[in-house]
């Protein structure tokens, strides 16, 4: 069954790059993405896996553990990663999961048989520090997947986890917020002393609260 927002992220154990882990405990406390790759020496995914290194800084400075799965074995992903360095002109900074078995693509519903036979299609979970699932996207093949928009989408999920707020349409880090309907406007006078701006009763924005 698919895996749903609010599931648990299911836990394995699993050779990667560096090393064994067990899922949950490589994750520790903190935030996590888990994105799949449909298998080694691609070309779409050998520029994911590179521009990720290269902002691998970005999601560190959010708390965020990146890692990767393929359903290739470890010394495929090892040769691969020669590739991703010269040709992303990068160093690989975070593991590659090997899935030969497919172990986790199967407890993470990455097989889509219409799309892409038996290979994982190319999933992405942005996982919060309770193990549960805060996000999911799929993308086809053909299509690069954009990480500005899923550090945008963490700066999001990290604030409205600790402030009644919610982000509008195109919002980016440090511009004005919505207040959520559950929080009246008295409420509002004292979560929010910044001020707010009542354009309907059910939109009102504050500037972000952390900010």
């Amino acid at each position: 069954m698919a895996l749903r927002l609010g599931d648990e992220a299911p836990n394995f154990t699993a050779e990667t790059t560096e090393g064994t882990i067990n899922f949950h405990e490589w994750l520790g406390n903190g935030w996590g993405i888990l994105f799949s790759h449909p298998k080694d020496y691609t070309p779409v995914c050998t520029t994911e896996l590179g521009t990720v290194a290269k902002i691998t800084p970005e999601f560190k400075k959010r708390g965020v553990k990146v890692i990767a799965v393929s359903v290739d074995p470890l010394d495929s992903h090892k040769g691969w990663i020669n590739d991703i360095n010269e040709t992303q002109k990068t160093t690989m900074n975070y593991p590659i999961i090997a899935d030969p078995d497919k172990k986790v693509a199967t407890l993470y519903d990455m097989i889509h048989p219409n799309a892409l036979d038996n290979m994982t299609v190319r999933s992405v979970f942005i996982i919060g520090p309770d193990k549960k699932i805060k996000l999911t996207l799929t993308y086809p093949a053909s299509c690069g997947r954009n990480f500005d928009e899923l550090l945008r989408v963490i700066d999001s999920l990290q604030l409205t986890s600790k402030f009644k707020v919610a982000t509008p349409a195109n919002w980016k880090d440090g511009e004005d917020c919505i207040i959520t309907p559950a929080v009246n406007n008295d409420e509002a006078k004292t979560l929010f002393p910044k001020g707010f701006t009542v354009v309907k009763p059910y939109l009102r924005y504050t500037p972000q609260p952390n900010k």
